[in-house]
């Protein structure tokens, strides 16, 4: 049964469907962990995408996947129009990504994540046409401080100067890749510090959005869905993020404006990105990360690390669970 609430009608995703949710991503990081560090990408990822579409079907509500897994890398799928749930409770647009990090995952490094993000049908932009996003996300001190469209450094000093921090504390997660060499050097010119994530740029946005955070903005071109899913997140944060769609090739482009995407420099707000204030995010830990702890298992015994942000409460909610390993592996 779906819960009215002070902020929801019954029609809307609300705490309830919040908390069924995380059994979800718990299933797909648990399915992973006999492939964490084994150098099976590919194994790992579909494990975790039949454990999160077996859970899915279990959850009383009418989900429609806007933002599929597995388009832009050929991995398994959990694909976009898809169906999931009993199809009874709110109707939900809802992006997957069973793992995000695969390759972290396959290689045993930090900051994979499985994770679900959950809005109004009708709420979430659906990018799949164009792959890549060029993005920057930082918490509440960035909101009309920062922009897309100003020099990276420009951006550095003025969220240096809102958040009162020397701009030699300062320090910008971006995703190590050769497209971002001359924007790492212009970040370390402006006298800040990188991080720089080998994958995972879902927890890089959102770490950069967190309250003490270690980050203080995230920067740099990575997938598109992945943009969205952050966007659920920075709702419940009260955070800042702009996106611009970056297709690959002419091609991409006129994929791209005959889904009816705007591309050109249109700088895409949050509200563009997912409207109103009705999100959920998910997210369990598959390695070790600065959100969450990675799953562990220790003889009968598996534990997981989870997170679930509500834009409408403007809450975050860490979860930690134990489950018995004859039921799982």
């Amino acid at each position: 049964m779906v819960s009215l609430t002070a902020d929801m009608s019954p029609l809307h995703p609300d705490r309830n469907l919040a908390l069924e949710l995380v059994r979800a991503t718990e299933a797909a990081a648990i399915r992973s962990v006999p492939f964490i560090g084994r150098g099976q990408k590919e194994l790992a990822d579909g494990a975790a995408v039949d454990a999160m579409r077996a859970f899915l079907s279990t959850v009383n509500f009418d989900g429609v996947i806007v933002i599929g897994e597995g388009e832009k890398d050929n991995a398994p799928m959990l694909f976009n129009g898809e169906h999931v749930g009993t199809g009874r409770g709110p109707q939900c647009d809802i992006a997957v990504d069973p793992i995000d990090g695969t390759t972290l995952t396959a290689e045993g490094r930090n900051n994979a994540l499985s994770v679900l993000a959950v809005a109004d049908r009708g709420a979430m932009l659906d990018a799949s046409s164009v792959f890549y996003m060029d993005k920057i996300v930082t918490g509440p001190a960035g909101v009309g401080v920062v922009d897309i469209r100003l020099p990276v450094a420009e951006n550095v000093h003025r969220l240096a100067k809102a958040l009162g921090k020397p701009v030699d504390e300062m320090v910008v997660s971006v995703l190590n890749r050769p497209r971002h060499a001359r924007l790492i050097e212009e970040i370390r010119a402006s006298g800040a510090g990188t991080r720089l994530m080998s994958d995972g740029d879902v927890a890089g946005g959102i770490n950069a959005a967190r309250h003490n955070a270690r980050t203080d903005m995230c920067v740099g071109i990575g997938g598109s869905p992945e943009g969205i899913v952050t966007a659920c997140a920075i709702k419940a944060l009260g955070g800042h993020i702009q996106g611009r769609l970056w297709p690959r090739d002419d091609e991409e482009k006129q994929r791209g404006i005959d889904a009816g995407l705007k591309l050109d420099d249109h700088v895409y707000e949050a509200d563009e990105m997912v409207t109103g204030k009705n999100t959920i995010f998910v997210a369990t830990g598959v390695t070790n990360g600065e959100l969450v702890a990675g799953v562990r298992r220790e003889g009968d015994y598996v534990y997981t690390e989870s997170v679930v942000l509500r834009g409408a409460s403007g809450t975050l909610r860490r979860i930690s669970s134990e489950h018995l390993t004859s039921k799982w592996l």
